[in-house]
């Protein structure tokens, strides 16, 4: 394997091996702790523009499934069409892989999406620095042609600068399960396709539209906003959107997730801010306010709501058990909810997927 470095931008720099496609990238490094799950991740519309690092040391073990598509034209098993990360950093990669429905191996699949890797670096030692001084840009480089530790970082973008949910919403409306039950618009900032496989499994019709585009024209029973990669500042379109649909007289359910779940905080009114190094795992434990009730939760952002600035009508639905950071918003009197986890998660854990249920109980 050609050797490869990945150069934060502070300057620190950790050595390895490429196991992907050889070319040099930047991106926001962030760090996921879930112990399974790479193909999914790797699909998720939400580490768009990110060097993703994986804490658990063996990855590729189980191989990539089939990425085909299937009858509604969704990812057979994965999250969407294709990887979004900027990299991906592991400690050790398994070049043999073994699953039942394995169709590839893990470096067959980057190579093949243009997408670079490394493996071989002190993870720990990496996540430890991100922990500590906060989530950074990174480049990754290879040799020959490797520079300086901290050179050529003057012209890297800040992260949140840069609108990340346009360039991986859809361009256009779709529309899955046709004529079926309550119809729902979703609002695409880059969402998971298992969210609308809950959806459809559950009888509705979906109408997936564009992150900027006017759902108010649109009929409807209820309103979905998905998940999605980057600040929320950068979604004032979408926002705009939103708040027109909680001004309308007509009141409809709301359901939102992850960055769902801050664009209705804005929308309401309340502020949003960047978190430290972010909540990406499978091991979340949040409590819903008012009762004892916890959860384990998949999460994957790098923003929170300040609930403190909710408005007189909003109050938090959920809190993280480990920061104490909002997880979930709710209205006092109309049906509109949302969540900073994924009860969808896949590969899981589900334990909040009762929450699609409760979604459609709204619609009546």
């Amino acid at each position: 394997m050609r050797e490869a470095r990945l150069i934060l931008s502070d300057g620190t720099t950790f050595t390895g091996r490429s196991f992907g496609y050889e070319t040099v990238t930047i991106g926001e490094v962030v760090f996921n702790t879930a112990m399974t799950g790479y193909p999914e991740s790797l699909t998720d519309p939400s580490y768009a523009g990110q060097i993703l690092v994986t804490t658990y040391p063996l990855i590729g073990n189980y191989g990539v499934p089939d990425t085909d598509i299937d009858g509604n034209g969704l990812p057979l098993f994965m999250e969407s069409e294709r990887i979004h990360p900027k990299a991906l950093v592991v400690a050790d990669y398994s070049e043999t892989f073994s699953h039942w429905n394995a169709k590839e191996s893990l470096a067959s699949w980057l190579k093949r999406e243009h997408i670079p890797a490394i493996t071989g670096i002190d993870t720990r030692r990496l996540t430890k620095v991100l922990r500590e001084h906060g989530v950074m840009m990174g480049r990754i480089s290879l040799t020959p042609d490797l520079s300086p530790a901290g050179e050529a970082f003057d012209y890297l973008q800040d992260y949140g600068s840069v609108n990340w949910v346009e360039k991986v919403s859809c361009m256009e409306v779709i529309i899955y399960n046709k004529g079926a039950g309550k119809r729902v618009v979703l609002v695409d900032c880059g969402v998971k396709a298992n969210i609308i496989r809950c959806l459809i499994r559950r009888g509705l019709e979906v109408v997936r539209v564009p992150w900027d585009y006017d759902f108010n024209r649109l009929e409807f029973d209820g309103l979905f906003l998905a998940n999605g990669p980057g600040d929320p500042e950068q979604c004032s379109k979408t926002v705009e959107h939103i708040r027109a649909f909680l001004d309308n007289k007509t009141v409809r359910p709301c359901m939102g997730i992850c960055l769902g779940n801050q664009l209705l905080a804005r929308a309401a009114g309340a502020k949003t801010y960047k978190l430290k190094y972010g909540h990406r795992s499978h091991n979340q434990p949040v409590r819903r306010v008012g009762t004892t009730q916890c959860f384990i939760t998949s999460q994957n952002h790098g923003y929170a709501v300040d609930d403190t600035t909710l408005p007189a009508d909003w109050q938090p639905l959920f809190v993280n058990m480990n920061d104490g950071s909002n997880e979930g918003i709710r209205h006092k009197t109309n049906p509109w909810m949302s969540a900073q986890f994924h009860p969808e998660a896949c590969s899981g854990p589900t334990d909040t997927e009762w929450m699609f249920d409760e979604f459609v109980k709204m619609l009546g």
